[in-house]
C-alpha cells in the first residue's frame, strides 16, 4: 500500500497536474563534451571534436554540463557550482576525465563525487564533491594512464597522493524546494586538511545557448544585477524565441537568484571563444571562458555593464582546519526582500521529509547499513536524470545552411534516425561516462525507480516506444553512438514487471499503460523477427546485444565469407520476449478477449523457439552441446561445416531467462487460450515436449514453459550453482571461472576468464563481460530461479555443481546470489565494503567510509567496483534486491 509522507503528497500533486514539483531538477549532464550530439566532424571522432580542454570555451549546441547542476526540465536556465583552490590551472567548472584513447581501460572520470541523497520530486538533493587543495594533476593522470596497458590497473586520483594528509575540501551541495518554483541551496565547504586553506566558490547561473545556431542570431535572454542587501540576479528570457519542438508554449518568466553579500558579481555571455578554439575572430566580445580567464589569469574579460547570458558570484574564503564555511543561495520565481533568511530551515525541513519518505520505503528486515546502501542507490538513480535534447535531422543538416557540416557527417552514424527528436527527461546510465540513454539500461532503471516513483518508471519505459523515438519499422533506438545497433529486447519484461509492481503497491492496475506499450512492442517484436531471424528457423542472429567482448568476435561486425553467427543469447532473449508478450496479452484479455489470439500466437512462437534451441539440422548444426551440457554460439560456415564456440558464458545462460508458468486455475477464464494450448501440446509434441513440463502439484495442473528440456535445465543450472564456474562470491559471473585454466581459442583469438577490467579489447575496451558480475544479467537469473521455484515447487532440487553430487533448490541459489550482490556494498565482518577494492581510504577514513560508488560491473572474485564509477542506473537494482529480499 502507498505511504502518506510529504514526499508522497508532492508526487501525487505533480501526477494530477496541481503543482509541477518536477519542473526543476538535476537535469544537467556531468559531461556534454565528447558526445555524439556535439560532434559535427567528418570522421565521427566525437571525443576529439570537442575535448575537455575545449569545453570551457565552446558553447554547447544540445545541452549543458556542470558540477551538481540544476535546471528546468527543458534546460533553458541552468545553475551549477564552480570552484578554485588558488593553484589549479583550470577553473573547476566540470568534472575531468579521460577519453578512450587516453585511458588504458576506456573512458573514465578522474574525480570523486557522491550522490548522497535525493527524493523523486527533487524536493531534496545532496551531492558531495572532494576537491584537492593542491593543483589538480591533469597531465599526470593523462600521461600515466596512457602509458599503462590493458593488463595494468587504472591510475586513479587517489594514486597520485593528492589526498594525503587530507589536504582537500569536502564540498556538500544541497538543494531544497520551498515550492515547485522556489529552490533553496546550501553549500558547505569543509577543510579536511591540517592547516588553513583558501577556497574560491563561484556559483554559476546561465542560459543554454539557443540563439547562435541559425543563419543569423536570434534575440538572446539576459541576466542582470538586482540591487539589495543580498546579491541578486534577474534572469529574463522574455525577448528570446520560444522553445521549439514541443506542442505547447513554454516560458520560464522572470527568475531571481540570490546569494550572500561579500562576493563579486561577474557577467559574460555563453558564446564560444572562437579565437582560442579556431584562431578566428570572436562573434561576441564576452565569451564562455571569461570567468576562468578573469579569476585565474586576471584578464579584464568580463562585462563591466553587469549584464550577460552567463553570471556568477566570486566568493573567497580561508577555511580553518577541520572547520567549514557555509553559503546560502536561492533561485525563485519572485523578487524577495530577505531571500536567504529561511534557507537553512527549508533545507533542514526537506531533509527531514526525505528521512520520513525513505523510512517508509525501507524493508523491515534490512539492516541499518543495507538501508543506507539502498537509499544511496536511489539517490544515484535520481541524480542521473538528464534533459536529453537531440533532434537528429537538425544535427545531420547543421544549423546554418551557409556553413553546413562536412558531407561525411551525414553518413557516419544514425542516418536512418532523422525522426528521433528528444525533449525528454531521461534516466542516464552515468551522466559522465554515458550521458546518453541506452535501451536496455533504460528498462533496468525502471525496476528500482518503480519502488519510489512508479509514474516516472512507466514514463521511462514508454518514451522509447513513443513516435519520436521508436523507428517506423519498429526498432527501438539502442544508444547514441549507433541507434541502429542491437540491445537485448528487455522492454517487454520491464513493462510487465513495472506494471505489476505498480498494481501491487497502488492497488490499481494501469491497463492504459500496459495496453499502449503492448501495441508498440508488437511492432518491435515483428522488427526483431524480420531482422535477426533471416532464415525463418527461429535461431537468431542478434548482433553484439550489449555484451561487448563476451565472445570471440566483435558481433557488431559482419562475418567474412558469408558465414553466419547463430546466437544462443539472441535466441534465448527472443524466447523470453515471446513469454513476456504472452503474459501481457493474457492480462489485457481480462477486459478484452480480442487479445487472446495474440496470447496464443506468442505461446506457439515460444514453442518454436524452444524447439529451435535444441534442434539438430541436417548438417548437424545445433546450439546445444550434449557433452558439455551447455548452449553455445555457432559459426555456421558457407557450405558444409560449422564451429561451436565452446565458451561457457552468459551467452549459454540467457536461454534460462525464458521461463513462465501456466496454472490451470488461471486459464479457467480463458477457455479459448486453454484449448489452443492443449491442441498444440497434443499435435505438436515435437515442439512442446522439449519446452513444456506438465506437473501435478497439490492436485492442480501446472505447466512450466522454459526454452529447454528439464534435463537440459538441470545441467545448465548445475553450472550456475557451481562456485568453480558461475556462482562467484559476489554474484553471477559473466564467464565461467573454468576458463581461467582452460581458455577457448579459435582462429588466433582467445577467450579466457578475466574477472576485472578488460584485457581483450573490443568496442572501445570500456567494459568486460569475460568474468565480472553485472547486475542486470544476475538480476534476471534470480528472477528466473524464482519463477522456476513457483513452477516446480520450492522443494525441487537439482545438482549444486557439475561434479560433487550435492543438491540445492531454486530458492537457495536465488537467495545466495541476491545476498552476495547486496554484500558487494555492505560492510563485511572486518568493516570493509568489497566494492571499494584496493581503495583503502574508502574503508578506513571516516570522511570516506560511508560514501559509496555504484560501478558499472564488479570483479568476479573480489567484488571490487569496475568500469563507470557512477552507473547507478542498472546497478541501482541492488535497491530492488534489498527491497525484495529483506521483507
Amino acid at each position: 500500500m502507498p505511504s502518506h509522507t510529504a514526499e508522497d503528497a508532492r508526487l501525487l500533486e505533480d501526477r494530477l497536474g496541481h503543482h509541477p514539483w518536477r519542473r526543476w531538477g538535476p537535469y544537467l549532464a556531468d559531461r556534454a563534451w565528447g558526445t555524439v550530439r556535439e560532434d559535427y566532424s567528418a570522421d565521427g571522432n566525437a571525443w576529439n571534436f570537442l575535448t575537455h580542454d575545449m569545453a570551457r570555451s565552446k558553447a554547447y549546441r544540445w545541452g549543458e554540463d556542470g558540477i551538481a547542476g540544476f535546471c528546468d526540465r527543458y534546460q533553458l536556465l541552468c545553475f551549477a557550482m564552480a570552484l578554485w583552490n588558488g593553484r589549479d590551472p583550470i577553473l573547476k567548472e566540470r568534472y575531468f576525465g579521460l577519453n578512450p584513447w587516453e585511458a588504458n581501460h576506456g573512458e573514465d572520470v578522474k574525480e570523486y563525487y557522491f550522490h548522497e541523497d535525493a527524493t523523486p520530486t527533487h524536493s531534496y538533493q545532496k551531492l558531495l564533491y572532494k576537491y584537492p587543495q593542491a593543483a589538480f594533476p591533469y597531465r599526470w593522470l593523462l600521461d600515466e594512464n596512457r602509458r599503462r596497458n590493458s593488463h595494468d590497473p587504472e591510475f586513479e586520483l587517489l594514486d597520485t597522493g593528492i589526498f594525503d594528509d587530507d589536504r582537500y575540501f569536502d564540498v556538500e551541495i544541497e538543494y531544497a524546494k520551498a515550492s515547485p518554483e522556489d529552490v533553496a541551496m546550501r553549500v558547505k565547504v569543509w577543510n579536511r586538511g591540517p592547516v588553513p586553506a583558501a577556497v574560491h566558490v563561484l556559483p554559476h547561473l546561465w542560459f543554454r545557448n539557443r540563439w547562435s545556431w541559425g543563419k543569423s542570431p536570434t534575440p538572446s535572454p539576459r541576466i542582470s544585477l538586482e540591487s539589495g542587501a543580498a546579491i541578486g540576479f534577474v534572469a529574463d528570457e522574455a525577448d528570446s524565441e520560444p522553445l521549439r519542438n514541443i506542442l505547447f508554449p513554454y516560458r520560464l518568466g522572470k527568475r531571481y537568484w540570490y546569494g550572500p553579500s561579500g562576493g563579486r558579481p561577474l557577467f559574460t555571455d555563453n558564446e564560444s571563444n572562437d579565437e582560442r578554439l579556431y584562431g578566428v575572430r570572436n562573434k561576441s566580445r564576452y565569451v564562455k571562458d571569461a570567468f576562468h580567464r578573469h579569476v585565474i589569469g586576471g584578464e579584464a574579460c568580463v562585462n563591466p555593464d553587469m549584464v550577460g547570458t552567463k553570471a556568477c558570484v566570486h566568493y573567497e574564503s580561508t577555511v580553518p582546519p577541520g572547520d567549514s564555511v557555509v553559503f546560502h543561495f536561492r533561485l525563485t520565481d519572485r523578487a524577495m526582500a530577505d531571500p536567504l533568511a529561511d534557507v537553512g530551515g527549508i533545507v533542514d525541513k526537506r531533509k527531514a521529509e526525505a528521512d520520513e519518505f525513505y523510512a517508509a520505503v525501507r524493508p523491515p528486515k534490512a539492516s541499518d547499513d543495507e538501508a543506507m546502501v539502498q537509499r544511496k542507490a536511489f539517490a544515484g538513480l535520481l541524480w542521473t536524470k538528464q534533459s536529453y535534447l537531440f533532434d537528429v535531422a537538425q544535427w545531420q543538416d547543421g544549423d546554418n545552411p551557409d556553413a553546413p557540416p562536412p558531407p561525411e557527417h551525414r553518413t557516419i552514424r544514425n542516418q536512418h534516425w532523422q525522426h528521433l527528436n528528444s525533449m525528454r527527461i531521461l534516466s542516464m546510465p552515468d551522466k559522465w561516462e554515458y550521458p546518453w540513454f541506452a535501451a536496455w539500461d533504460q528498462a533496468f532503471h525502471a525496476v528500482p525507480l518503480a519502488v519510489i516513483d512508479p509514474e516516472f518508471a512507466k514514463e521511462q519505459l514508454w518514451v522509447l516506444m513513443f513516435e519520436q523515438f521508436q523507428h517506423p519499422n519498429g526498432q527501438i533506438p539502442a544508444y547514441e553512438w549507433e541507434f541502429s545497433d542491437l540491445n537485448p529486447p528487455v522492454q517487454a519484461w520491464a513493462v510487465w514487471r513495472v506494471y505489476n509492481m505498480d498494481r501491487i503497491r497502488s492497488g490499481t492496475a494501469d491497463r492504459e499503460f500496459l495496453e499502449k506499450c503492448f501495441h508498440k512492442l508488437l511492432m518491435n517484436f515483428a522488427w526483431w523477427v524480420n531482422k535477426v531471424d533471416p532464415g525463418g528457423n527461429n535461431v537468431f542472429e542478434g548482433g553484439f546485444l550489449g555484451l561487448d567482448n563476451v565472445t570471440v568476435y566483435d558481433r557488431s561486425r559482419p562475418l567474412p565469407g558469408g558465414a553466419r553467427l547463430l546466437q544462443s543469447d539472441a535466441t534465448g532473449w527472443m524466447g523470453m520476449y515471446c513469454l513476456n508478450l504472452m503474459r501481457i496479452a493474457l492480462e489485457l484479455a481480462i477486459d478484452n478477449q480480442a487479445y487472446l489470439g495474440l496470447a496464443v500466437k506468442f505461446f506457439e512462437h515460444f514453442a518454436y523457439i524452444g524447439a529451435a534451441l535444441n534442434r539438430v539440422d541436417d548438417d548437424g548444426v545445433t546450439l546445444w552441446n550434449e557433452d558439455d551440457g551447455f548452449y553455445y554460439d555457432v559459426l555456421d560456415l558457407p557450405g558444409p561445416g560449422f564451429e561451436q564456440f565452446r565458451v561457457r558464458s552468459l551467452v549459454g545462460l540467457i536461454p534460462l531467462f525464458a521461463v513462465e508458468r501456466l496454472e490451470e486455475k488461471w486459464l479457467d477464464k480463458f477457455p479459448l487460450f486453454r484449448s489452443n494450448v492443449e491442441w498444440v501440446m497434443a499435435n505438436r509434441k515435437n515442439l512442446t515436449d522439449r519446452c513444456i513440463t506438465t506437473l501435478d502439484r497439490h492436485g492442480e495442473t501446472v505447466r512450466v514453459l522454459k526454452a529447454m528440456t528439464e534435463a537440459q535445465m538441470r545441467r545448465v543450472l548445475a553450472r550456475v550453482a557451481d562456485a568453480a564456474e558461475f556462482h562467484g562470491p559476489f554474484g553471477l559471473r559473466s564467464l565461467s571461472k573454468a576458463h581461467e585454466e582452460h581458455p577457448f581459442r579459435f582462429d588466433g583469438a582467445t577467450v579466457g576468464y578475466e574477472p576485472a577490467e578488460a584485457v581483450t579489447i573490443l568496442k572501445g575496451g570500456n567494459s568486460n563481460w569475460r568474468g565480472p558480475v553485472w547486475f542486470p544479467a544476475a538480476f534476471l537469473m534470480i528472477e528466473s530461479l524464482r519463477k522456476l521455484a513457483k513452477g516446480f515447487g520450492q522443494e525441487y532440487t537439482f545438482p549444486a555443481a557439475t561434479h560433487d553430487g550435492g543438491e540445492t533448490t531454486f530458492g537457495e541459489v536465488a537467495k545466495s546470489l541476491a545476498d552476495r550482490m547486496i554484500g558487494i556494498f555492505s560492510l563485511d565482518s572486518e568493516g570493509r565494503r568489497p566494492v571499494n577494492g584496493r581503495r583503502a581510504k574508502f574503508d578506513t577514513d571516516p570522511h570516506w567510509k560511508n560514501h559509496i560508488l555504484f560501478y558499472e560491473y564488479f570483479h568476479g572474485d573480489t567484488g571490487a567496483g569496475l568500469g563507470a564509477s557512477h552507473q547507478t542506473g542498472w546497478t541501482a537494482l541492488v535497491a530492488s534486491l534489498i527491497d525484495e529480499w529483506r521483507r
